[in-house]
């Protein structure tokens, strides 16, 4: 009999405690976006009465709630000043582009959370609790909202994977982006590629965001936007890209290798799908970040989560791709599957 407890951290008090209420963490920091605290301390830092007084809340509040948000990493704190580094202003300032606190309208909203509300039933049964299909439902109430309020957490992934999709920015590229949202993927590549030509694809109320950030990118001239779900929707041919960012986890193998055939047809010889996606390890259970997001599909969709590098790869060779290869993209928390259609 093979023992594991030498390969395990101790199990805590402390671990139990914190993990049964993470909710306080969720709530102290969307207060703390909500109330401006981050902006109020600022870089160069403040006190708690400051920053009450900036922030039009109570000093008691503001101390506890300052002192909480510096024990989980979100303020830093020297003597009696609370403050920001440059690189948490990165993602915490509302004046920067990789601001991420727009994002918890989406990811806080009501429609998503409910999915969590009787988790127990949904491990039990294998049926979502949300309304339909839950958030891959083409009457999810909350796409448009995603679509601008996650943004701003891809603008950077959307840089690198246009590096990526266009190296060398050497002739003209038909790109398709499947599942568009915000459509940062494609405005990036068609920015990067002044000749480049994109077809964005998605629900027509979600295309109306796509459009704005394309005319706002100065490239809506060379775009197409084509409205309809993936599986129904045509991709066109001869394409040199097709995108598919942070798509796949919300289906099953069966349904992914729908889409992936699709792309295939859509492709010339020797395009590629170029696959973003948090990709866990091969043991399931890291990084937590892919782990997370497993949960998450397990709470919004019928049969999506996140896939090892192994299943993707899978999919991408039944699917007849002859040349499939994960790549890094840093310092961005993704990877990129690369699947090459074959010259044959």
């Amino acid at each position: 009999m093979i023992s594991h407890n030498n390969a395990q951290e101790p199990f805590s008090f402390d671990l139990f405690y914190t993990t049964v209420n993470a909710y306080y963490r969720t709530a102290a920091v969307k207060a703390a976006i909500q109330l401006g605290v981050f902006e109020a301390a600022g870089e160069e830092g403040k006190t708690f009465l400051q920053i009450a007084n900036a922030c039009d809340a109570s000093p008691r509040g503001i101390r506890i709630l300052c002192h909480f948000l510096t024990s989980i990493g979100f303020l830093k704190k020297a003597g009696e000043v609370f403050f920001i580094t440059r690189e948490m202003s990165l993602y915490l300032s509302k004046a920067s582009p990789s601001y991420l606190g727009g994002s918890i309208d989406f990811l806080l909203s009501p429609y998503i959370m409910e999915g969590f509300k009787d988790l127990t039933s949904v491990v039990r049964t294998g049926r979502l609790t949300l309304p339909q299909q839950g958030v891959v439902d083409a009457s999810h109430p909350q796409w448009v909202e995603f679509a601008r309020a996650m943004g701003p957490m891809m603008s950077l992934p959307a840089l690198l994977l246009a590096e990526l999709a266009d190296p060398s920015v050497d002739r003209p590229l038909h790109v398709v982006d499947v599942g568009a949202g915000h459509g940062l993927f494609g405005v990036a590549i068609a920015r990067r590629n002044p000749t480049s030509k994109v077809t964005f694809i998605d629900w027509e109320n979600v295309l109306a965001v796509t459009r704005e950030n394309a005319e706002a990118a100065g490239v809506a001239g060379r775009s197409v936007f084509r409205p309809g779900d993936a599986f129904s929707t045509d991709f066109g041919e001869s394409q040199d890209v097709v995108v598919l960012a942070n798509f796949l986890h919300h289906f099953d193998e069966a349904a992914c290798e729908v889409i992936l055939r699709k792309a295939h047809r859509a492709l010339k010889p020797g395009g590629r799908v170029l696959i973003l996606e948090f990709i866990a390890n091969e043991d399931r259970s890291s990084p937590p970040l892919a782990a997370t997001f497993s949960m998450m599909m397990l709470g919004t969709t019928p049969s999506g989560e996140a896939y090892a590098y192994s299943d993707l790869e899978r999919m991408c060779r039944a699917a007849g791709y002859p040349q499939v290869e994960s790549r890094a993209i840093p310092p961005a928390m993704e990877r990129v599957v690369v699947a090459v259609k074959g010259d044959g």
